[in-house]
């Protein structure tokens, strides 16, 4: 198949539209529903970064995609007891395999981000991942394969309309690629660099020049991610996953800002007092969500207030106040950041080193480059300048 016709484009009013190869045959099939234009382009942006993170960390690799950015992403290391509650995957019907684990990390550690997602898996799709994905508001989910078993759970999802995609993982494009934006086409290379080359990791002009071994591998799956998220962007990550990404952002601390509020709010999930609320019997996923994140933020009046807590609780939730929020969160440490350019100024390792930050990898180059890396002397943060800039449009 060389072309395949879309219902529209970015919006109804944008007619006609289609995805077509000028040269041989698309790499893709549609297994089950009816992708869309921005459907596809979460999938073939998802694809390469799940991919690249499995070449580049040797696990299997997971990504939870909105609006052709990434809300999560993660390779598939064992969940701990704590991160199975937190993500509610602690009462599966069969084990987790590693492709479930790193689905599980990918879609929960910014579930309200996730919401309405299209996923990409590095692996074949089996029946755990497929058993996680069922109940979870999505779009659809591109794989390079399927079992049996999983994809029968997966079509049967939103009453046989979930959007079900392989892919030919052999499939390597032209090394040129072109986008026409107002009738001009625009033309380059594509952005072919290796991620998990050592020598990014060389200059190091920081005090603290030790790199632990995990650490090592979670800024490569944060420098991946940023690979594929809509610049300006940073990316936290912990323990092989993505757990704050502020992308799309046109001043570099909003971006940290943002990423950081991510990451501390999936830290919180993890506080005895968020893990304990009295939810009511058959609350909605997204509800239950949703409240969750207001109970965390600075609007807990929203699902507290007399009258209120009611619809969402069995009892009324002692507040977490702020006082307990700063003392749970400084007890986060060995995070990792990268960021897709350079920290012009050392605000952005201030509000870094207030989510546990401890490594960074980021291009360097700044004219301000002496205050960063005074900043990061100040908290003994290793950080490297890894010469590369990442954006992405």
């Amino acid at each position: 198949m060389k072309e395949l016709a879309l219902k529209y484009g970015c919006n109804p009013n944008q007619k006609p539209s289609r995805i077509f190869m000028t040269d041989g045959e698309l790499p893709i099939k549609v297994l089950s529903g009816r992708p869309g234009y921005i459907n596809f382009l979460d999938a073939l942006n998802s694809w390469q970064l799940v991919k690249e993170l499995k070449a580049a960390i040797g696990l299997p690799a997971a990504a939870s995609f909105k609006h052709v950015s990434p809300a999560g992403a993660a390779v598939g290391l064992p969940l701990t007891d704590t991160l199975k509650r937190i993500y509610f995957v602690n009462d599966t019907p069969i084990p987790l395999s590693p492709l479930a684990c790193a689905y599980a990390r990918a879609r929960g550690a910014d579930r309200m981000s996730s919401f309405g997602d299209f996923i990409a898996l590095s692996d074949t799709c089996d029946e755990a991942t497929a058993l996680l994905i069922k109940p979870e508001v999505s779009d659809g989910v591109i794989a390079p394969d399927y079992t049996p078993e999983a994809l029968a759970i997966l079509k049967e999802k939103r009453k046989g309309t979930y959007n079900v995609l392989q892919i030919n993982p052999a499939y390597t494009p032209e090394p040129l690629e072109r986008k026409q934006v107002f009738g001009i086409t625009f033309e380059q290379g594509r952005n072919d660099i290796r991620l998990d080359d050592p020598k990014l990791f060389e200059n190091i002009p920081t005090a603290n020049k030790h790199f632990t071994p995990e650490a090592l591998r979670d800024l490569i799956i944060a420098l991946i991610t940023l690979k594929y998220t809509q610049s300006n962007s940073v990316c936290y990550v912990k323990d092989g996953q993505a757990i704050g990404i502020g992308a799309g952002q046109q001043s570099r601390i909003h971006c940290t800002r943002l990423a950081g509020n991510k990451a501390d709010i999936w830290w919180l999930r993890q506080h005895p007092k968020v893990m304990n609320l009295p939810f009511v019997d058959g609350i909605r996923r997204a509800d239950r969500d949703n409240t969750i994140d207001l109970y965390i933020g600075d609007e807990s009046e929203d699902v507290s207030a007399d009258g209120t807590w009611q619809q969402f609780f069995k009892t009324k939730p002692e507040p977490l106040t702020l006082q307990e929020k700063r003392q749970w969160i400084a007890q986060n440490h060995g995070v990792c950041l990268g960021s897709d350019a350079f920290f012009p100024f050392g605000d952005n390792i201030e509000r870094a080193h207030k989510s546990g930050v401890d490594f960074i990898a980021q291009a360097g180059g700044s004219v301000r480059d002496d205050h960063v890396i005074a900043t990061c002397d100040k908290y003994n943060i290793a950080m490297a300048f890894t010469g590369v800039r990442l954006f992405h449009h």
